[in-house]
């Protein structure tokens, strides 16, 4: 390729000059990133990978996210063959994504003799499979880029980038049951007011806006096999786009950013803080170390603080309702009367004491299938609803492909895999509005978290992020939760066993938490429910098809102007 122009020579348009000549420095860097080869190439979209990871939850450096974007662009600019497309974008995905889920590596030290072998295939294999969908989604972009000269030029290249990622971000999160951690749109968690248009189309819809946004920067260079307007080098050239070309690029992003923010914070300026009357419940986190969730006698002492927090605590006698986390109760519950009396002890009288809890089948003899479930006990020990995790986690509940490996294990105690439950629920419980359980990281699968046919008034999300200490994991966990309440206009409820618990509202405000790595209990309201639910509550992932259909119809109209100015 052609040597980076000098920006010294460069001619500029006679119009506003200095504009002009300001933005040289970007579009020579923009000309150098394009021209990597080798390891410097690959360094460099590792790098910015990285760097975009360090725009989620809890860090939210968002700026790097303006730049991680764009300098991916230029790389994408410089691939001559598909394959360095589909590389260039694995090489991002793997920076993006070790960095992101990193925190697996404290499940698999909680059992160190046992796991620590595991963790370069788990982390590295795992970063290394979701690298493959930004590897397709640069892949795609090249080819429609390549495919229609007017869609590899200026804005529309990136428009193109930023469907193509969200696309394949969209994929992630079904594909081989689906896992959709750190989705784009969660960059703008810090904000309330940011994540309002995810209640219009949904997270996805929100990561759309968000790429097209933080790559339309990459705008401030273009390429051109045009006229030359530098002497001295052959072949492609840099073109330095007119004011207001490149600043115009930049203008829209900041008016993108600024209606998500604006529409956001209008539709909170109408938001109430009404809560449902006559609910009151007590979250009970009490730490339990999950090392200690498998040695032998440990589960009566872990039965035994969960009975004392929740008695102990002042202002019992408000409480209507009492929530503990994941596997708080670490029995077959159907198997243990004497348990089941001593829990319905703690539930509130005409209320009821809701937990995480093992349940097997049959109720007698060997054990033949065994869930993780939520059941809902009252105050005469009398198991009144129940809901079994349908989302299991591979590894943790279920070791996939058993039969091709059965030098493998679980990293949770016992040898047998659980069974997956149903699917969504709404389950009708005494005392409080309808309620959609959801056990662990099932709250973070957007458009799956409620039955569309029964339509809940909450949702409540059991869990336990101790395997992952106060690592970044427990904050992205509980920041995906945050973002099901906006989308489905559901306050939520959360226990979790070493945090964070808390009471998110149909805004995905939080009224109120516990943090991580904190003991106690907390006493809170419910929220009501938005009457009437959410567009993305009616329409699900279609209003983030109708948000596509948009952004094409807006990347015809440039590639037309792209392609008069050939």
């Amino acid at each position: 390729m052609a040597s980076p122009p000098d920006p010294a020579t460069v001619a500029v348009p006679r119009a506003a000059d200095g504009v002009s000549r300001a933005m040289v420095p970007v579009a020579v860097l923009a000309w150098r990133v394009r021209d990597l080869t080798g390891w410097r190439r690959r360094g460099l979209a590792l790098l910015l990978g990285a760097l975009a990871a360090l725009a989620m939850p809890p860090v939210h450096a968002v700026p790097l996210l303006f730049l991680a974007f764009p300098g991916l662009i230029w790389l994408l600019d410089g691939a001559r063959r598909p394959v360095d497309a589909f590389a260039v974008g694995c090489w991002f995905g793997l920076g993006h994504f070790a960095v992101g889920i990193y925190w697996i590596t404290h499940a698999l030290l909680t059992d160190p003799e046992k796991f620590a072998w595991l963790i370069p295939f788990v982390v590295g294999g795992l970063a290394a499979v979701l690298a493959l969908f930004p590897g397709l989604a640069t892949l795609t972009a090249r080819l429609v880029q390549n495919a229609d000269e007017g869609l590899g030029r200026g804005a529309a290249r990136i428009l193109v980038f930023a469907i193509a990622w969200t696309a394949f971000e969209w994929l992630r999160g079904w594909i081989f049951t689906g896992f959709p951690w750190n989705l784009l749109g969660y960059v703008w968690l810090f904000s309330d007011a940011m994540i309002q248009f995810a209640a219009v189309a949904g997270t996805w819809g929100l990561s759309l806006v968000t790429a097209v946004a933080a790559g339309l920067p990459a705008a401030l260079a273009d390429w051109s096999h045009g006229e030359h307007r530098e002497s001295g080098h052959a072949g492609g050239s840099a073109r330095f786009p007119r004011p207001p070309a490149g600043l115009v690029a930049v203008a829209v992003s900041l008016v993108l950013l600024g209606g998500l923010w604006g529409g956001g914070a209008a539709r909170l300026a109408f938001a109430t803080d009404e809560t449902v009357a006559g609910v009151r419940i007590r979250l009970v986190q009490a730490g339990i170390d999950p090392s200690r969730k498998g040695r032998q006698g440990a589960r009566d002492a872990q039965l035994a603080e969960h009975l004392q927090m929740t008695v102990n605590a002042p202002g019992l006698e408000s409480v209507t309702h009492v929530v503990w986390p994941e596997t708080a109760v670490p029995y077959l519950i159907e198997r243990q009367p004497e348990v089941r009396r001593a829990l319905g002890v703690v539930a509130p009288p005409g209320g009821l004491l809701i937990t995480g809890a093992l349940r097997g089948a049959p109720e007698t003899g060997p054990v033949e299938r065994i869930w993780n479930s939520m059941v809902a006990i009252d105050s005469t020990g009398t198991i009144v609803g129940h809901f079994d995790k349908f989302h299991l986690v591979p590894l943790g509940e279920y070791v996939p492909f058993r039969e091709f490996f059965p030098f493998l294990s679980k990293i949770t105690p016992g040898s047998m895999d659980f069974s997956a439950g149903p699917g969504p629920q709404t389950l009708d419980l005494q005392g409080v509005p309808p309620v959609s359980p959801l056990i662990c990281y099932e709250v973070i699968f957007p458009g799956a978290v409620v039955d569309g046919d029964a339509r809940p008034g909450w949702m409540l999300n059991l869990t336990n992020d101790a395997w992952f200490g106060t690592s970044s994991g427990p904050y992205q966990h509980f920041a995906s939760a945050r973002m099901r309440a906006v989308e489905e206009g559901l306050p939520l409820v959360r226990a979790a066993n070493t945090g964070i618990s808390g009471v998110v509202d149909a805004y995905g405000r939080v009224t109120a938490r516990l943090g991580l790595g904190e003991t106690g209990v907390l006493d809170v309201s419910l929220p009501r429910s938005l009457p009437g639910g959410t567009p993305y509550a009616w329409l699900g992932d279609w209003s983030f098809a109708i948000l596509l259909i948009l952004a094409v119809a807006v990347l015809v109209v440039l590639r037309r102007r792209a392609i008069g100015t050939i």
